[in-house]
């Protein structure tokens, strides 16, 4: 039987997840996340029905922060309301590198562009061009979680599900002297907690 708080809860959920639905999945990959997320916190299994409270979410919206030349294959990122559509909440960032702060399964996604690089210039990116994210703090659970080759292409892009663990850190790194567009529409990086 359903109680008052739980049918007024399943209620608000849907009456959030319909608009967030028919704008986000057409859209882009940050919008489809957040709808992701409210389908994670309204629809779970009924023995596990409960709603999270914001403090309990754990997910990041990162951009690129980038300053001067690239002398390190890390890409440093940065996020907070300030910057638009950025946000960080549980998850920390330690000297550019995002940190989670609870074990459980996380859906990263990335999208790095490559700055002043057109169909026409497209030839000149190395083949051997790489963008890799792994988790490289603790040393002792250093592991590689996705490479991804540019090829012939400007853009590079994925997601996954991943299992993390309090403390993990992951750094992205990019192939020097390669320059990643500064747009935050062209070059992001995410993580959002789905379950423990």
């Amino acid at each position: 039987m359903e109680m008052a708080e739980e049918g007024y809860a399943r209620r608000m959920c849907h009456r959030l997840m319909a608009p967030v639905l028919r704008v986000a999945l057409p859209l882009s990959l940050p919008l489809s996340l957040l709808a992701l997320v409210i389908y994670v916190l309204c629809y779970q299994h009924p023995a596990q029905q409960h709603l999270l409270q914001p403090s309990e979410w754990d997910v990041a919206e990162l951009q690129l922060n980038h300053t001067g030349l690239r002398q390190d294959p890390r890409l440093h990122w940065q996020g907070g309301p300030a910057l638009g559509r950025s946000f960080l909440h549980g998850p920390q960032l330690d000297n550019g590198q995002l940190r989670v702060q609870r074990d459980g399964i996380y859906r990263l996604h990335i999208q790095v562009t490559l700055t002043n690089c057109s169909s026409s210039v497209k030839n000149t990116v190395p083949r051997r061009a790489v963008l890799a994210v792994g988790i490289c703090s603790p040393a002792v659970r250093s592991i590689s979680l996705l490479r991804l080759n540019f090829h012939l292409s400007c853009t590079v892009s994925s997601q996954r599900l991943t299992y993390l663990a309090q403390g993990d850190t992951l750094c992205t790194n990019l192939t020097l002297p390669l320059l990643p567009s500064q747009n935050s529409d062209e070059t992001f990086f995410g993580v959002q907690w789905v379950h423990p």
